[in-house]
């Protein structure tokens, strides 16, 4: 049995509150799981960045979140910081690192017309990576891609409780279904973290579309990986970490109270 603390945490790292989707996952399936989330507020958005701005950026701060929090796992809830910065981060720290990249496979395996779409960050649906999952998982198939910066501000609007314009959706999805070959379009990969928390306002914006991400296909992984440790008896208060001002936090306590984070912090 592998030796680790029942306190030992599984620690959450993303832009903003994106990560908030696959911690929840994860939630569901490790009940007792210690949380500490980090939210890298002061460097937000990711999507702007340079690969070299991301490739110092994140194993940096990871570093610093392990020392002080000493996690059995790290989960990497960032898509573009996995596309740039996983390797760099995976020789940086002595604890297991889980990644997160987008879902062309499970996207690929449940297409019925052979188009499928990707919306991410512009860092995101530009990486060579991205090429290489597809040649994968999809070499047959269309990969229609789409930056949607404006998804990553309405997420964290929504989650503060802000109205937010509907067009910003709509936007979002003609991005995609008016690109040749869009009328085919059936399942579209949300390549962002942030998206799956506007995925409603996504769907409504195209009834039609089927959308996937990589939120469960995570949280099993961290279940493998944990599988022979043993976790408190029941759950204990999550712990919050941003690199921005905790007084900024003020309209999201209430989402980040509902998931069991009431520790705010910052590093």
């Amino acid at each position: 049995m592998t030796m680790v603390p029942d306190i030992a945490p599984l620690l959450f790292f993303d832009s903003g509150i994106g990560g908030l989707s696959v911690l929840k996952a994860a939630q569901a399936a490790l009940l007792c799981a210690p949380i500490v989330f980090a939210a890298d507020y002061a460097g937000l958005p990711y999507g702007t960045k340079t690969e070299a701005e991301i490739s110092a950026r994140v194993p940096a701060l990871l570093g610093r979140l392990v020392e002080r929090h000493q996690p059995r796992l790290v989960i990497i809830a960032c898509n573009t910081a996995c596309t740039i910065a996983l390797g760099h981060v995976r020789a940086a720290l002595n604890v297991p690192v889980v990644g997160t990249v987008p879902a062309i496979k499970p996207a690929a395996e449940s297409s019925q017309t052979g188009v499928i779409g990707l919306l991410g960050t512009a860092a995101t649906v530009r990486q060579v990576y991205v090429d290489e999952l597809q040649a994968d998982h999809a070499p047959h198939m269309r990969l229609l891609r789409h930056a949607a910066p404006e998804l990553v501000r309405a997420a964290e609007a929504k989650m503060r409780g802000e109205f937010v314009n509907p067009a910003i959706y709509a936007r979002a999805m003609a991005g995609l279904i008016e690109q040749p070959f869009g009328e085919r379009l059936d399942v579209t990969v949300l390549g962002c973290t942030h998206f799956p928390l506007v995925e409603e306002e996504l769907l409504a914006a195209a009834p039609h579309m089927r959308f996937v991400d990589g939120a469960a296909g995570i949280a099993r992984r961290i279940c493998h990986l944990t599988k022979d440790q043993n976790w408190p008896e029941k759950p204990a208060d999550g712990v919050f970490v941003t690199t921005g001002e905790v007084s900024a936090l003020g309209s999201l306590l209430p989402a980040l109270f509902s998931l069991g984070m009431t520790q705010i912090t910052s590093l």
